[in-house]
Parts: structure tokens; sequence; C-alpha cells
């Protein structure tokens, strides 16, 4: 249902194409290319998902792991061509940042308001967040080697460290697939049994079909977007850090976030805990690695960030974990996840 009402804002998908061509204001410009991206993410994800059932589990899991990212990955990318890499590092943040505090935070308390107390497969999100604790952990070598060793003669070393952590990253995403499918999918079981089979309501050829002309509209969408993100700042009074930090990940996994919303509140507490640090880990084992890789192509981009992005996904990751442990949650706790996103967001206003 909450995708019918997102697919109005297609609508926006010609007004773009046809505000770029006629030279509409780049704030104006901004707004409706964002608003047409939320829906054609939210086709992306429904086709990937419908491919998933006649492709099997485990292929299934792999493509929605590959695709669930897909738009945040496109938007970089058009980014990093552009040379925009404190937007690119910020919306990569943002998105690890929002996804733990805001989407399971949101989750929470809308499932919490319904449901006393909601569980979910305690053994595999622990994996999870575990996971994420490692990932952080190959983010903040190479920032705190950066900011400890200033040396300007070493950058040459830093973009090496960078592909190497790239690829270590990029290692521990496939070996999960393998964890998670074969030699331990019996810690998977609880979750699959609790799941419903629903039948899509279209065929594979469809959803295929559905899949490219997706990901071609958000290509060519990212690229007007892209070249309005510094000028709309800049008009707005914005930084471009707290554009790429907190409304590039908002725009790119709106359609997910309200999945996993809507899933909290019909008591499937699991899949929304799944879809929301599953997401942040996708980001940092795969999208963060794989732009790492693609900028060799053109001018290499290193994976340090600043202290206050490291900072603030440290600690989200941190959260993560404390509130994943006893595979429970309530409303209290959602609040104050979503509280300590308020409180990171209104920091980076300022910064």
């Amino acid at each position: 249902m909450c995708m019918k009402y997102l697919n109005i804002l297609l609508l926006f998908l010609p007004v773009t194409i046809a505000g770029n061509m006629m030279g509409m204001s780049d704030p104006l410009l901004f707004v409706c290319s964002a608003l047409a991206i939320i829906p054609l993410a939210g086709i992306m994800g429904k086709s990937t998902d419908v491919i998933s059932f006649y492709a099997g589990q485990k292929i299934g899991g792999l493509l929605n792991a590959t695709f669930g990212n897909a738009t945040e990955l496109i938007i970089a990318f058009v980014a990093m061509k552009a040379g925009m890499f404190d937007v690119v590092k910020a919306s990569l943040a943002g998105s690890v940042i929002g996804n733990i505090l805001l989407v399971l935070g949101m989750s929470m308390l809308a499932g919490g308001v319904r449901f006393k107390t909601q569980r979910f497969n305690k053994a595999s999100i622990n994996i999870t967040s575990s996971m994420l604790l490692f990932a952080v952990l190959g983010l903040s070598i190479p920032a705190i080697f950066t900011h400890t060793m200033p040396d300007a003669s070493l950058t040459t070393r830093f973009e090496g460290l960078s592909v190497i952590v790239a690829v270590l990253m990029l290692l521990i995403y496939v070996m999960q697939f393998v964890f998670s499918f074969v030699t331990h999918s019996d810690l998977y079981e609880e979750t699959l049994e609790t799941e419903e089979e629903e039948k899509p309501a279209m065929r594979l050829s469809g959803a295929i079909g559905l899949l490219v002309m997706a990901t071609i509209c958000i290509a060519v969408l990212s690229e007007i977007f892209v070249g309005t993100v510094e000028p709309m700042a800049e008009s707005a009074g914005l930084s471009a850090t707290f554009v790429g930090i907190i409304l590039v990940p908002i725009i790119g996994n709106a359609a997910e976030h309200s999945t996993a919303i809507i899933m909290a509140m019909k008591n499937k507490m699991n899949a929304a805990v799944e879809i929301a640090l599953g997401s942040s880990l996708q980001i940092i084992l795969f999208v963060v690695p794989v732009l790492i890789l693609l900028s060799l192509c053109f001018q290499p981009m290193s994976i340090v960030f600043t202290p206050f992005e490291l900072v603030a996904v440290t600690a989200s990751v941190l959260i993560a974990n404390r509130v994943a442990a006893d595979g429970e949650s309530n409303w209290l706790e959602g609040l104050q996840l979503v509280a300590t996103y308020v409180l990171i967001g209104t920091a980076f206003f300022f910064v």
C-alpha cells in the first residue's frame, strides 16, 4: 500500500527531465529529482524481491544484498566522478547513521506503540551487529593513520591503504554469504520459518524489465541531482556535508525506510531490524569498497572519513550492538535512537 502512494511521485520524473532541459532553478531541480528518485528506489527494491522469489533463497539473498543499496551506489558514483568526495563520504556515513538510528529507531517506536515488547532472532541479528563492528574498525584504521601522521608525503600510502582495506572488506562481504547460506545456515532457520511466503504479483520477465528501467532512470536523475547539490546547499545556507549526511541518505533510502517501519507495525520486528542493520552493513562492506576501487579509474578517493563522521558512525554501531543484545525492543529504545539521530543531525547542521 505504501508503494502505491510513493508511485505518485513518479510524476516528478518527466518534470525533472523537462525542467533540466528548460533551465529550471537548481533548488527546484534538486527537490524534483529527489522526489522522483524515491519511488524509483522502491521499484528497484520490489523488483529485486520478485526476482529473488523466482531465483531461490541463496541467489535471492545475494541479489537483495547487491541491489539493496543500488540507489546510494549510483548517486555516490556520479558524485565521485564529479570530484565531490566530501559529499560522497558524508552520504555513505549518513546512510549508516540513518539506517541504524533513524530507521531502526522509527521501527521500534512505531512497533512499540502497538506491541508492548517485540522480539527478533537474537542469533542472526547479533552476527550482523558484530560484523558492523568489524566494518567500522576497517573504516577507522585509515582515518586514525591519516590524522595521526599528517605528513603530505604519505598521501600515496594512504591511497594504497584504502585499496587494501577495500579489498579485505569485499572479501568479508563475500564470506558472510558462505557463512549464512552454507556453513551456519541453521542460525537463520528461525527467521525463514516465521516469514510468510507471498507469491509475487508480477512475472520474472516483468520484474527484470522494471529493474533495468528503474536503474537507467535513477542513473539519469542522479546526474541532475548531484549537479544541483552544491548550488542548492549554497542558496539554502546549508553545508554540502549536511546535505550529504542527512538529505541524500533519506532520499535514497526512503522506500526501504517505510518498508522497515511497516514491518515493525505488523510485529515482524526481525525483518525490520534486518533491513536497518543489514543495509548499514552493505554500505560499509560493499558500497564503500566498490566506490574506492572504481575511483582508481578516475581520481583515487581515500577511505578516510572526518573525525566527526567516524565518531558518529562508531557510536551508531555501538548502540546497535547494545540494542540487539537482548533480542527484544520497545518504544522507549526506539525513541532514544531517533533522539540520538536528531542530535547528530543538529550537530552536522552547524558544521
